[in-house]
């Protein structure tokens, strides 16, 4: 690792290497929700980067380059560390720890400090800032898991959270049961019982155990279940409250002029179309709480 000072600059979505991809795992929707965000809104945030040789390579934002790339944009904001490759994936977690990596793509990180960058598993564990029972235990994960699982979590024919169920199996026995599991298209809870099931037993009961696998309850007809109108204003509310908090919280972190001038544009357009919004539901909750005779609740 080394110093933390960072420059922005512009630079060609198509000049930014992905090196540090083989780490993170994006689900195509959440891939086209970037690409609608940005095509809408602009890029609010820089990309960020360390050199790596004569090239840039990103340790967060992957996404938003690729949707740059889709869009044919010219160039993107990127901030540019002085960092080496082992600081980058300290950083790509630090960048990470409010919506989190999950336990396999912490693996994966781990591992890549372990095989690629040399060091060593108490090393690791104080650049993350976890115990070495942390670093022990993700190594041995991506150690562990079969090539075959590792690329049907990455195609996305299997889950992260029922490849880590399915590793804690022996690795010749990994690919026959994560088949069992996509075939049936069990749920990870299915998956735990399964793998509980199979380690409890001798190998000889196996086939039967994989046979009477359960199959995944298929949806219902017509899609979920229709809520009854209380039940939506309950599910709206309480979804409302959530994303208020989280905004207010984003608020009082950061200034809007701190986004840089065209972000501060966009994002202040769009908080005035909230603001207004806003008013006219506490409005109308105004008119049907006072018609109910609700009264606040401390």
């Amino acid at each position: 690792m080394t110093g933390e000072a960072a420059a922005t600059i512009a630079v060609a979505p198509a000049e930014l290497g992905e090196a540090l991809a083989s780490v993170r795992l994006c689900a195509p929707e959440a891939q086209q929700e970037m690409q609608l965000s940005l095509a809408r809104l602009g890029q609010l945030t820089p990309v960020q980067v360390y050199r790596a040789g004569k090239g840039l390579e990103l340790f967060d934002g992957f996404k938003r380059a690729r949707a740059a790339r889709q869009l044919s944009w010219s160039a993107v904001r990127a901030e540019v560390h002085a960092l080496d490759a082992a600081g980058a994936k300290v950083r790509l977690l630090r960048c990470n720890a409010g919506a989190g990596l999950c336990e396999l793509e912490e693996a994966w990180l781990v591992r890549s400090l372990y095989r690629d960058d040399a060091l060593t598993q108490p090393q690791i564990a104080l650049l993350l800032g976890r115990h070495k029972s942390f670093v022990c235990r993700r190594l041995t994960l991506a150690e562990g898991l079969s090539d075959g699982i590792t690329a049907s979590v990455r195609l996305g024919l299997l889950s992260a959270t029922a490849a880590v169920e399915l590793g804690r199996l022996q690795r010749c026995n990994q690919d026959v049961v994560a088949h069992a599991v996509a075939r049936r298209g069990m749920t990870t809870r299915q998956t735990v019982r399964l793998v509980d099931a199979l380690l409890a037993a001798p190998a000889a009961e196996w086939d039967v155990l994989l046979e009477q696998a359960p199959q995944a309850a298929p949806p219902p007809k017509g899609g979920a279940p229709h809520r009854t109108p209380g039940e939506q204003l309950v599910a709206d509310a309480w979804t409302m409250k959530r994303v208020a908090a989280r905004l207010h919280a984003r608020l009082l972190e950061r200034s809007l002029e701190s986004l840089g001038r065209e972000a501060c544009a966009t994002v202040t357009r769009e908080l005035l179309d909230l603001r207004a919004a806003l008013r006219a539901l506490g409005e109308t909750l105004d008119k049907r709480l006072g018609a109910s005779g609700a009264h606040d609740v401390g």
